[in-house]
This record gives structure tokens, sequence and C-alpha cells, in this order.
């Protein structure tokens, strides 16, 4: 049954939880409230509603204020209205479509007859007025009849309306205990049968009853599919009961054979996974207790008594009742709360801790109908809104969208067949593996399930036989060419774009949701085309989108390389940003297809392919409203694993028809051109011919490119006065702005990254709000928890594309400061006037600016590692180098800044060894297995003898075999690796920065490459290093780089016969390990060998972490350095109190010592020793607290290191509790005859 309810609550912030007890009673579909007391700054949010609000003027008390909450479940839409009256009104769908108005008119206010009737005709019919009209009238129950009600009365009659209201009274007036009927409900003539009025008997805390307006079977109300819940499945019996067999996959039509393979998971599913249940959700209420229980109903027991006797004794009684009752209330709401929020720790899991968080800050997504408009027509209906967005989706994509000459050009090129079978075998078109099915479902995330209701964690719960059951379907589908007819359809969840008008059915991007069976399918064939496209080339060096060891940050960087190479020529670079319409979803399918022919595929592959894009249908889902089947003629549906893929090697090609003066990136489908020079009519012609060739290459592709959306910068730092250049699409001129967000980096047209740090602070400080609702000194999550969510959620933010912005002058970047050092304060709990850098060494964060060097290093690290990466082309030629010589005061480009970053270290011209991301092909993983003779036997607990006898009796298994040992070392400025065989030993020196994992696997590659001359096959090579051989039993695409050389070189050994590693442990007597690892630290033969990247990422951050340590030396004046003169990680304790003082106690400021900074006090001076007042001072010189010192630590003379630096944690914690003035738990109290303690310093 609908529901509408109106209440004037007298203030909603201090009612939000009487609200959520009417929401959980009645579930309105409506809910108009009035005095709500707000003001713009209140935020007003709450979960499953959305509101629509008008406040009171600033200025005014916050008095009055009136909202409609409107429940997400049924389809509605804002409604405006143009009154001075305190008014709003929404449309939602409730069986019918209704307006519903929520009116509140003060007491005091002279209101004109002419608003109320202009308020009325602006309500579109059927609707419900409810409100507070603050009017007396015998029509509604009062003993008299004023003005207001003359007015409401005339109101009814001259607009022919219904009032519901019966004589039951809506107001209590505390003052004169008397009941009053205030609160009114009218309607449209036609809704009076169907609508039932009700007063509610609990004033919830405010002076007015809620009235109820109950809408009989309403219908239209959302509800949502039931899902399973995995976190609560037997997989046991799951994996039993979704046996696939081969008789299921083995039917003569493959559709049939999925269709079985469906209803076995289904069925399995059905009896071992429960499901969410489809009733409301309800508010919850976890500080519910008993003393709450029972004080409320001792509150309504009195209200009762009072209702019905409404004594002087019984009103003061029921006061009583109710102050006790909102007392208890909020002890134990504060209590709770409290609890809840020092439960984030670090000993949770990061899923725990981000539900917690998220729950804590009311962070949540909601789901809203919207009512949609097309012409003149409105949708309101469940079905009818799914059924609207699915004609506006198929249109997107239908073929009527063309233009007329694409249309011919489409038509006449489809003309010609292209056939993709194949005249000789092609290794991609093998069949496929089991690995390959492995690797496919451990990379899928788990994201909804498609038509088929089939999940990815139901498919990685399949036993062995049902997986390969499972391989022998998928096989079936890939040689047979055909394509199961239920993976041609998907479900559509249409998301509104963001900051879109809602009720037009195309601003909403359709998600296709298509089956999880048929993905795990995709994945295995996409990493086959994407090796294939890789090792060929075929995708353009500027398109970054998607691709192994490329991001966003490539783009950024060759942009603005571009714009500062322009500057200190003193030349203009202007640069153009296209908008692509509709993209993905206006894809020529042909010319896809024909974009894989040409390079080249044939047979299984782009068969598949072509079957996948075919015959595309699709229902729009709207909760558990399901649209008609609409076709998607052209276009790639969103959400698939080939749909990227395609879309990028297709829209890569828009790149070859840029002419050579004109530079350009792709970021998937994010676009941008540039040009430069000296002459401003020059560079707008080559943009123009740049520009045409683009419209040219969409309009022969089924593109469009939008001039309104597109965007123009023109890059220059001239002072002279030019024109901005004027570059058209189609005769529509493309807009020119000074600044562009460009990737999520704001470029403005003098480079000076202002905007784009001015911005990032703002929402910066937006999301301190997140660490301040979750710590206070007294209470809270503790420091590790908070810095965990300052990193991941704030200084994530700061660090991308600090690289690119990092090139901003100081005083700009000194912005960003401010919110690290606000951070840190809030997770530390040190106090406002601490250092900052105290902070950083407190908190284990280093300072923006090192962290700027770090990541960009970091980055300029891993480019080099990528081969053919187009940062490494970015090196200036030797004019443009003295160009910048010559003007120092222009900003070096990214590549050199690098350079001059690393300028004077070790890392100067050190040569990375180069990822090969694509080593293996997906259909020949190479398989590596070892030998551990040794499993069982602990090292810790088994005698060196064990060991060697266990070896012996090895080695004579293997009598056979020629063994080989191996062995890597580190030490303090010399890393080496050494190869023991009976005829000769090797032994080389490895650069400083390689780990002794890296020497490890280099000493097996030597080995390796000495014995692949070798006639004789039987080796066997022994290595003390676990790790390494389990890196190479574990294939990797990002795996270290000279494991792929061990994998590679084996792979050719392995079919001369050579198989066999050992693994045994080191420094137990072996004599072969014993000699290796000897010759490994006395190398002095430099082997000429690439560092990977992995370690010298950890050598720049050990070498920055030296330079952090230097600067903190330097710090001699500093109170934290002289207990902390190292920069490591100390232990925090688990009580957030505790921590804090901790924390104000070693870096010396305290809210006793310093507070006077922040209020111009006079410094606090002691009266004893006549100097001013410190922590040192009090805890450790003042003569006054000798004797505290004696009773408590049981000595006279101590250092401050004794009192706050933590040597045991959990003995000196109870010790110091004393200090701190609180009890730890699990130590015992303290005497009552104990000395006040010196706590008070502390905080």
């Amino acid at each position: 049954m609908g529901t509408f309810l109106s209440w004037n609550c007298r203030g909603i912030r201090s009612k939000l939880q009487d609200l959520k007890g009417l929401i959980n009673v009645f579930n309105p579909v409506c809910i108009g409230l009035q005095e709500t007391f707000l003001s713009s700054n209140n935020p007003l949010k709450l979960r499953g509603y959305n509101s629509v609000r008008k406040d009171t003027a600033t200025g005014s008390n916050h008095s009055g204020g009136v909202c409609i909450l409107t429940s997400n479940l049924y389809p509605s839409r804002p409604l405006t209205l143009h009154t001075s009256l305190q008014a709003v009104a929404v449309q939602v769908h409730a069986r019918t479509l209704v307006t519903v108005c929520c009116v509140y008119l003060p007491p005091h206010d002279v209101v004109s007859q002419q608003d109320l009737e202009t308020l009325v005709d602006q309500l579109p019919t059927p609707f419900i007025l409810l409100g507070d009209f603050n009017g007396h009238s015998t029509l509604w129950g009062s003993d008299v009849t004023n003005s207001r009600g003359r007015q409401i009365e005339q109101l009814i009659s001259n607009n022919c309306l219904c009032l519901l209201n019966n004589d039951e009274k809506t107001y209590f007036h505390e003052p004169t205990r008397t009941f009053h009927s205030l609160d009114l409900a009218i309607c449209s003539p036609t809704l009076l049968p169907l609508l039932h009025f009700t007063v509610g008997s609990d004033l919830c805390n405010s002076d007015h009853f809620p009235i109820i307006v109950s809408y009989a079977d309403s219908g239209g109300a959302i509800q949502y599919p039931p899902r399973y819940l995995f976190q609560q499945a037997d997989w046991g019996n799951f994996m039993q009961l979704a046996d696939i067999t081969e008789s299921m996959v083995s039917t003569a039509d493959i559709t049939e054979a999925v269709q079985n393979v469906i209803e076995c998971f289904i069925k399995a599913a059905n009896h071992t996974i429960p499901k969410s249940s489809p009733r409301l959700r309800k508010f919850r209420k976890p500080w519910w207790n008993k003393a709450c229980r029972d004080s409320r109903r001792e509150e309504k027991k009195l209200w009762n008594i009072f209702r019905r006797y409404p004594t002087t004794e019984n009103h003061v009684a029921f006061k009583r009742a109710k102050a006790l009752a909102r007392r208890i209330r909020r002890r134990s709401r504060r209590e709770s709360w409290i609890n809840f929020i020092s439960s984030i720790t670090s000993s949770i899991s990061s899923k725990q801790l981000w539900k917690k968080v998220k729950a804590a800050n009311g962070i949540y997504h909601e789901y809203s109908i919207p009512v949609l408009n097309t012409g003149n027509m409105t949708h309101s209906a469940p079905l009818d809104i799914a059924n609207t967005l699915g004609h506006a989706f198929a249109q997107v994509s239908a073929n009527d969208s063309y233009s007329p000459d694409f249309m011919a050009i489409k038509n006449r090129a489809e003309r010609t067949h292209l056939r993709f079978t194949a005249r000789r075998t092609i290794p991609y078109n093998s069949e496929f593996k089991m690995c390959e099915l492995i690797t496919a479902l451990s990379k899928a995330h788990d994201t909804s399930p498609g038509p088929d209701g089939i999940a990815y964690n139901m498919l990685r719960h399949l036993n062995t036989a049902s997986l390969s059951n499972l391989l022998l379907l998928f096989n079936r589908i890939w040689t047979a060419r055909e394509y199961p007819s239920q993976w041609h359809e998907a479900i559509v969840i249409p998301i509104l774009k963001p900051g879109k008008d809602s009720s037009n059915p195309l601003n909403y991007r359709p998600i296709a949701l298509t089956s999880c069976l048929c993905k795990t399918l995709e994945r295995m064939v996409n990493a086959r085309l994407v090796f294939d496209l890789e090792k060929q080339g075929c995708i353009s060096p500027s398109q970054s989108g998607f691709r192994r060891g490329r991001s966003t940050f490539d783009n950024l960087v060759l942009l603005e390389t571009q714009i500062r190479n322009a500057f200190v020529k003193r030349n203009h670079l202007v640069s153009v940003f296209f908008d692509i319409e509709k993209a993905y979803d206006r894809a020529w399918r042909y010319g896809i297809l024909s974009t894989v022919f040409n390079f080249g595929f044939r047979g299984n592959l782009p068969i598949f392919l072509k079957n996948f894009l075919s015959y595309r249908t699709f229902r729009v889902r709207v909760g558990n409203f399901y649209s008609n089947h609409f076709i998607q003629a052209e276009g790639v549906p969103q959400g698939s694993v080939l749909s990227v893929t395609l879309f990028i090697l297709h829209l890569s090609q828009i790149l070859n028809h840029l002419p050579s003066s004109v530079r350009g990136s792709l970021y998937v489908d994010d676009l941008q051109i540039s040009c430069q020079g000296s002459n401003m009519h020059l560079i707008e012609r080559q943009l123009q011919n740049a520009v045409n060739k683009l419209i040219a290459w969409c309009d022969n592709n089924g593109h469009t490119i939008s001039a309104e959306k597109s965007r123009c910068v023109h890059f220059c730092r001239k002072r002279n006065m030019h024109l901005d250049p004027n570059i058209r699409i189609r005769n529509s001129p493309i807009p020119v702005v000074n600044e562009i967000r460009f990737l999520g980096v704001i470029f403005d047209r003098k480079l000076a990254f202002l905007p784009h740090v001015l911005h990032l602070r703002k929402k910066c400080e937006k999301s301190l709000n997140i660490l301040k609702v979750l710590s206070q000194t007294s209470w809270g999550a503790n420091r590790t928890s908070l810095l965990r969510i300052y990193q991941a959620v704030i200084l994530s933010r700061i660090d991308y594309g600090c690289m690119v912005y990092g090139s901003a002058r100081p005083t700009v970047l000194r912005r960003l400061d401010t919110v690290h050092h606000s951070a840190l304060r809030i997770c530390s709990g040190a106090f406002r006037t601490s250092p900052v850098e105290s902070l950083y060494v407190i908190c284990h964060q280093l300072p923006l600016h090192l962290r700027r060097e770090k990541l960009s290093a970091l980055y300029f690290f891993r480019a080099m590692s990528v081969s053919m990466h187009p940062i490494n082309q970015l090196a200036l030629p030797i004019g443009l180098r003295r160009l910048y010589d010559s003007r120092p005061s222009h900003i070096l480009p990214f590549c050199e800044r690098a350079k001059m970053l690393l300028h004077g270290s070790d890392f100067n011209n050190i040569t990375i060894q180069s990822f090969d991301f694509f080593c293996f092909p997906p259909w020949d993983i190479p398989q590596f297995s070892y030998l551990n003779p040794f499993s069982g036997f602990e090292k810790s607990s088994t005698a060196p003898v064990t060991f060697q006898q266990l070896f012996h009796h090895h080695r004579y298994q293997y009598s056979s075999f020629i063994p080989i040992f191996t062995d890597g070392s580190k030490s303090d400025g010399h890393v080496g690796c050494g190869v023991v065989s009976p005829s000769d030993t090797l032994s080389y020196r490895l650069h400083n920065f390689c780990s002794v994992f890296t020497a490890e696997l280099v000493a097996i590659f030597c080995a390796l490459r000495e014995i692949s001359p070798s006639n004789q096959r039987k080796f066997i090579i022994y290595t003390d290093s676990m790790s390494a051989l389990q890196t190479l039993s574990h294939y990797d695409i990002q795996m270290h780089p000279v494991a792929l050389k061990i994998l590679s070189i084996l792979h050719f050994l392995r079919k001369e016969g050579f198989s066999i590693f050992c693994w045994f442990p080191s420094h137990v007597g072996i004599s072969g390990n014993e000699i290796a690892d000897s010759i490994a630290k006395f190398a002095s033969t430099f082997l000429t060998q690439d560092i990977p990247y992995s370690d010298v990422k950890k050598s720049f951050v050990s070498h920055l972490h030296t330079t952090w340590q230097n600067n903190w030396d330097l710090q001699m004046n500093n109170k934290l350095h002289f207990v902390k003169p190292f920069i490591d990680m100390w232990p925090i304790l688990p009580i957030r109190e505790l921590d804090v003082k901790l924390t104000r106690l070693r870096i010396g400021h305290t809210r006793f010592t310093h507070k006077h900074l922040i209020f111009g006090e006079r410094t606090p001076v002691c009266p004893t020793c006549h100097t001013d007042f410190s922590v040192t001072r009090i805890l450790i010189e003042c003569p006054s607290f000798k004797s505290h010192r004696e009773y408590h630590f049981n000595s006279p003379s101590l250092t401050l290191q004794d009192l706050v630096v933590m040597k045991e944690f959990r003995g000196s914690l109870v010790v110091r509790s004393r200090l701190w003035g609180r009890r730890v738990p699990g130590s015992r109290p303290d005497s009552t005859e104990d000395p006040p303690c010196m706590g008070p310093v502390a905080r």
C-alpha cells in the first residue's frame, strides 16, 4: 500500500532518528516535511530517498523551510514552482502519476489568496496538497474559524478540491495543553475515493502529529531482483552439485549444450547459495538497547495517560519521562558511535575497513528512477521507462542515426564479404588450454551476472572435471565457429551521466551485463588477440588506453613536453580536444572487422569476433522490470571484454591521417591534437587541415565529432595581442577556452597549473571531513587506519599527475602542503602548533616535494623499462638543449627534469632492463616444475647432518645427472652470483642496485647459458632460492625480466631433453652450495647486465629515504629529533587517547605548553624555575615534580627518551599510564592514595 506522509518536524536535524522510525513503519512513497530549520549549508541525505527542498532565507534564524523526500522505489521528478510561499512539489508514479506538494504557511505571515490560487494552478492534476497551514476551521474539526481558515475554505471551494482530514487533532499546544487541527491533506476529486486519511498517535519529539494518507493498491514500486549471497555459500556442496559432464557439452546443438551448463549452475546455486530478501531495507538502530527500550516504553505510557487525563501532574510526569528517554538515547548513540569508530583498527581487513568508513560517513551509491520526457510525452510507469530507454539506446546504434552519405558508403562496403577462412594452420587458432582458462578466471573481477544468472564466483568453485568439460565446451564453440544464441543478448543497466538532465533518455549510458560464461571465453580470445596485435605493432604508439606498460600519464607528459618546448622557442601551441559522440554505441562493426581483416587475421579468431558482434539484442532493466527486446544494429556492447580492444584497434587508425606537422594522442576515445609555430595563421591552416582529415575519416567510419563539446586551447606566454585561433568543424567554430581538463589534469594556457592545484585543494579539503569524522583526540580510529584512509582517499588524488603539475612554481605547489599537514595532524592527533617536519617523521610520511620526486623518478624508470615507449623518444635535440640553457627561467620538460633530479647520483645513466610483456603466446605458456627432496623438514628444527644425508640420497637417485650449483649474494657495496659445475666455476659481480633475488636468477640464467651449447643433456641445477623457483613456476606477464629470460632459454632446452631443477636449504654443509656462495661473495668480474625496474625502484626509494634522513639531521632544535633522531616506524598504542597523548609528548607541543601561540597569550612560566613551561621542563627538569617522578618511576633522574621512546610495548604502556592519567586495560588499578598525575601536560 502506497503511503504519503506529512509531518511538521520542528527541525529535521535533531529528528532524523524519529523520521527513520516513521519510514520503518510506513515505507512512504513521499514524505512532506515542514519547519525543517535548514539552510543551504546544511545537507540532508537519507538513504533510499531523494530530497527536494526550499530553505529559509539567510538571516531568518533558520525558521520554516519545507522538504519532500521521495522513495527511490518509485519513479519521480521534481516540479519547479514559481511562488513566494514555502512550498515544493514532485511528481511521483504510484499506480498513476501523482503530484505531491508540501506547504508551510507561518502563523504570523500575511498570505494573499492570490498566492494560494497561483500555487494550485501550477500543480498538474491529480495532486495531493500536504502541509501545515496554521488555519482553524470547523470544517476540519476546530472549535472556531479564523481568517487563515477562511482562506483555505475559499481555496478548496474555488478549485473544487477535496479535504481528506477528519476530526482528528494534529497539533499539541504545550503551554495550554490543548490539541488542534493545523495539518491538512487536500487532493483532487479523482483521488478522493482512493485515499484514506489517518493521524499518527506519537508526536515523535515534535509538537505535530504525522498525518498519513494511504493509497491502497498503489503498484509501481520498484523492487530489485534477488542476488546470490556468496559470502554465505556452501561451496563444498556447490562443487559437488555443479557437476558439468561431458554429455552435457557434447550435444549436437551448441546452444543446447550451453543451456545445459546454465541449468546445471543455477540448480546447484539455488540449493547451496542463499539469496537476498526482496523485503524493503529498514533503517538499523545499532545503538538501541534495553535502557532505550524501557525509557521509550515509559514515555509512551505516560503520554497516553496524559492524553486521557490532561492534568498538570500528568504533563510534568510525561515531560520528565521524555527528557530522561531523550538523554538515554543520546548517551547510547554517542557510546555506540565511539565504539564503532574505535573498531576501525589496523587489524581489520581492507574490505571491513572501507565498509566501516563508508558507513560512518554516509557514503553509498543510490539509484533512483526518474520520470522521462520524449517530445510532449511523459513516461512514469517503470515498464514504460524501460521501453523508452531501450528505444533510445536502439536508435543511437540504428542505421537511421547515420548520415545518408555514410549509409551509402556503408552499403557499398558491406557488399564485399570478408573471407576469414584460413588456408594454413595459424597458432592463435589452436584449441584453448586449461592454463588459459585458469588465467582468465583469475583475472576476472566480481561483476554482476548476465541474463543467465551465472557469476564468476560460481565458475571459480568448479571441480577439476567440470572445468575440463567447460573447456571442452569452449573449444567446441571455437572450432565449430558457432555462437550460442543466449550470448547474443545483454541486460542493459541505464546509468545517468554526471551532471546531465535525468528526464532525457539520451543522457544515460547503457552498461551491458553479458554472460560471465561468454566473458570468460572472451577474455581467453582477447589475450590471443592482444598478443598478436602488440607483436605486429598494429596499434599506434600514441594510443595509451588499456595497454600493458602504458597509462594516462603518457599522454599528459607528451602534451606538457610539447607545450614547454613551444614556450622556450617563444612559439604558439594550439591544441584541440575532441569529443566523439556516442563513440562506443556507433562504432561501425564492418569497419572493425575490416581493420581486423586488413591486419591479416584469419581463421577461428576473426570468425569468433564476427559472431560476437553479430545479431546483438538487449533488454533494459529498471529494478525488476524488463523492457522488450531491442536490436543493437551497430556499436560494441559496453561491458564486454572484447569491446575495448576492438574499439581501440579501430579508432587508433584515425591517427594515421594526421599531417606530419600535427601531433596527436589517444586514450581510448579521448583524442587530442596540437600544432606549434611562430605564425598563428600557419598553425590555424595546419590544424584546420588536420581537423578536416579527421572529419573525413569519421565520415567514412560512422563517427561524429561534436563541435559544441570539443575545445581548443591556445598555449602561449607572449604578451602582445593576438587573435584566438578560428578552427571549425563543418562551419561550426570550436570554442576557445583558457583551461581544459584533460585526463584528470587541468591545463591552463600559461601552464602554471594554478587552476588545477586550486581545484585539487578544494576536493581534498572536502575529503578531509572523512578523517575528521573518524578521529577525535580522546577516541576514534587508530593512526595506522587513518593514514591508510588518507593515502587512499586524499593522497592518491594529490599523487595523480604530479609528474606533470609538479613543474609548477613552488608558491603554487605549497597550496597543497596545507592539506597534507592538516591530514597528518588529524591522523596523529598532534597539536596544531606542531612543526611540519615532526609531522612527517611521526607519521612516517614523505614531504610532498620528496613524494613528487619519488613518483616522477619511478615513472621515468618505468617508461625506460618499456620498449617503444613514446616517453623514451622525448630526448632534447642539442639545439633545444642549448636554448633551455640560455633561458633558465623556462621550466624544463618532464624527461629533462627527471634527469636533473637524478644528476649527480648513482642513478644517472643507468640502463634498465626492458619488460617483454608478450614474451610467450597465451597458447604456449611454459610450464616449470622443480624437485624438493627436503619437503617436510624445517630448517630451524633439523640438524645440518640430516640435510646432508638427504642430499646424498637424492644424488644417488640422480647420479647420472651432472650437478650444477648456483647462488647469489648481496652485502654492503657488493652483489654477486656464482655457478659451480664439476668442470668449472663462474662468478660475476652485478650492479649494487641489484637485489639478492636478482642475483639468484642471474646465477640460474648463467648456468643455463653455459649448458645450452653442450652435447650432454643430463644436467640438474641446484639452487637454495625457493622464491626464484616459485616465481618461475607461476608465469605472469609482469614477472621478473630475468625470470622471463630463464623461461625462454629453458623452453629451448626442454626440447632437447633438459627438464630438472632442484631446491635445497642453504648453509647446511652441502659443498657445492658452500663453494657457490663463497665465489659469489668475492666475485670481481662485472657482468654486463641491465638492472631490473623492481631493483631500481627499491634502491631509489632507499636513496630518497636517505635524503629525507639527511634533512631531518639538520633539525637540531626540533624537540622530536631529540627523542627520535632516526626516521623509522614506531609502534602505535591501541587506544587512541593514549596514542595522541604520547604523540604530543614526543613532538613536545601540547595544549598546556603551546596554546598561547594560538590565542595570542603570554608564554606560561614555571613559578618554581621562572622559565618557560615545556614538556622537558615539566617531566624531567622541574624540581617541583621530583617526588612524583620518584613515586611513579622509582627514579628521581630520568630522560625524556626513557618516558616516550617505546622499547617494550606492553610493559612501558602500563608504566606510562600513570603519567597519562588513564589505566591501561589489563593492568592493575592505581592506589587511591596516588598523588595527582601529570596527565594534563600531554593534552
